[in-house]
């Protein structure tokens, strides 16, 4: 018998950072390991991902990390993780470990340890063993976990949905999951992102009628943005461009990096004769399709519409189409976009959300997967908290007791011991690591504050030269001023700046004689000048005073 926690760093009341960790007694297994794109309020951040304190304090525990798939909310954290701690075994399939690879350096690379796994090939942990089964989403070769224990089996589904058009290294294995519940399943950790959407995803994660349609009604180019990894809109678009005459223009180095990838490995058939050049590019029977890597979602598209690309402009006749339907937390931004478009005079088409929807489970779906399941205890996992409540009402509703039916937020920690809950009020601290760039540590929350204050209010520079011995004023104060006043008509202001700065300089020199305390000058500096631009502006600009010596 073992004491097992179950609790989430990410994913929890949130879209993608996903990351849940179970432990067995002093074994860790962690599944996913996934990053989450900004919003406005980070300026500047590109993505944010879990805290993983624990697993740096735990990693002599940790058997790895198990991906589910190659999409960033399930996996995009593992580079930036084992550039901490390289030991921990990194388990995927082959295209999940490869799309891994293509994100992370080569002096990580040399060593992280990467472990690739195929569906339905157990691996044993000592009296612990994981069972992975093949299951159907937007990528090929996605993952739905079992880990047993002495106690029971413990799933995780990952993002799944239920289309049995879909084959080959998109389908599900049901008969897998049907013997795997027959077995009896402890607990069912399962994704919640569509739990509040009736009937079955399928047919309507499928598009191709649609993309036929946009393709057939559009006289002239179309420029189509995908989302980075969804192989099957790939497959999609490729698959009704080869009925026509027109050639598909494929923009962005990675982006061509990953389908000549696909193409080569056999996760996608295409006719190359159908793949143009930039010589293309500009041809009214072109389909071009961009995405967009770690950045705010439609960021490419968005420099081509404000006319930052060197290769794209866009025209009066083309046709934008987004080929994805929106999601929670990114409406807004498709609403800028699509105004920004009419604005150009172009045609602008996107998927809507109540028509067409992501590979991810619906309320049938999900009932599915839990009759097949049919488990002890079920944690809703993977969306917002609203979402996850759908699917625990769905679980009662399939006859779950309501006490078995697990809702936590980050950090919670769902206890059991011999297989019995023990409503532990343990938890575990978690939060968020926000990467800018290429900076692979935590920006933190000073920066951003930093950020707000310069944004909001600008910035002032103070800048005076002083004789080395006699410790006077050689040259200056000058001011230099950048997002605070408009300096043409605020000269007044600037003059009056320099004479109190001038001020406060000399005075703090006379009061240490010879010997300058530059920190003392640069606080009173900041303090006298800040409380004088407050009066006049009403603003707090950030201040900083530069005194150098010669």
């Amino acid at each position: 018998m073992s004491k097992i926690k179950i609790f989430a760093l990410g994913g929890l009341n949130e879209n993608g950072k996903n990351m849940y960790v179970v432990n067995v007694d002093e074994d860790i297994f962690v599944f996913d390991a996934g990053l989450k794109y900004d919003n406005d309020i980070n300026l500047g951040i590109d993505y944010i991902i879990p805290n993983f304190d624990y697993l740096v304090k735990n990693k002599k525990n940790i058997k790895g990390i198990f991906l589910t798939h190659g999409h960033d909310g399930n996996m995009g954290a593992v580079p930036d993780i084992i550039e901490t701690i390289p030991e921990i075994p990194i388990y995927g399939t082959k295209l999940t470990l490869d799309i891994v690879k293509n994100d992370t350096s080569k002096e990580v690379l040399e060593k992280a340890k990467f472990i690739e796994i195929k569906p339905h090939n157990k691996i044993d942990f000592g009296k612990n063993s994981i069972f992975p089964i093949s299951v159907t989403h937007s990528i090929p070769d996605a993952l739905c976990y079992v880990l047993y224990t002495p106690d029971g089996a413990i799933v995780y589904t990952g993002d799944f949905t239920f289309d049995s058009t879909m084959m080959g290294s998109y389908k599900t294995d049901i008969g897998k999951l049907a013997y795997v519940g027959k077995q009896g399943v402890l607990c069912l950790l399962c994704e919640s992102f569509y739990a509040d959407k009736p009937g079955y995803t399928s047919p309507q994660n499928r598009v191709s009628n649609f993309i036929r349609d946009v393709i057939n009604k559009s006289k002239d180019r179309i420029i189509a943005t995908i989302f980075p990894a969804h192989f099957y809109r790939i497959q999609e678009i490729f698959n009704e461009v080869s009925k026509t005459h027109r050639k598909i223009v494929i923009m962005g180095k990675s982006l061509q990096e990953l389908i000549n990838y696909a193409l080569k490995e056999g996760y996608l058939t295409i006719d190359k004769d159908k793949i143009g050049t930039l010589a293309d590019l500009e041809n009214r029977n072109s389909v071009v399709l961009i995405s967009d890597e770690k950045e705010k979602p439609f960021a490419n598209l968005e420099r081509i519409i404000k006319g930052f690309d060197k290769y794209i402009t866009i025209k009066e006749t083309d046709t934008i189409f987004i080929t994805e339907p929106s999601y929670a937390g990114i409406e807004k931004r498709l609403a800028v976009i699509m105004d920004e478009i009419a604005m150009l005079g172009a045609d602008a088409i996107s998927l809507s959300s109540k028509k067409h929807l992501l590979h991810h489970a619906s309320r049938e779906d999900l009932m599915l997967m839990i009759n097949l399941m049919n488990p002890k205890y079920y944690m809703p996992v993977k969306g917002e908290y609203r979402n996850q409540y759908a699917n625990a009402e769905i679980a009662e509703e399939l006859g779950i007791p309501k006490e078995n039916i697990i809702l936590k937020l980050n950090g919670d920690v769902f206890e059991m011991v011999n297989g019995e809950n023990t409503n532990s009020l343990e938890h575990i601290e978690t939060d968020e690591i926000l990467i800018d760039g290429n900076n692979s540590g935590d920006v933190g929350n000073l920066v951003l504050k930093d950020r707000e204050m310069l944004g909001e209010n600008g910035i002032v520079i103070i800048s005076c030269t002083l004789d080395k011995n006699t410790k006077k004023i050689l040259a200056g104060p000058e001011i230099l001023t950048r997002g605070f006043i408009y300096v043409k008509e605020s000269q007044e202001m600037l003059e009056e700046t320099k004479k109190i700065s001038r001020e406060v300089i000399e005075s703090s020199i006379e009061e240490t004689a010879k010997r300058v305390d530059y920190t003392k000058i640069k606080n009173d500096v900041r303090e006298v000048l800040g409380k004088f631009f407050y009066k006049e502006t009403e603003s707090k600009p950030m201040i900083i005073t530069v005194i150098q010596e010669v």
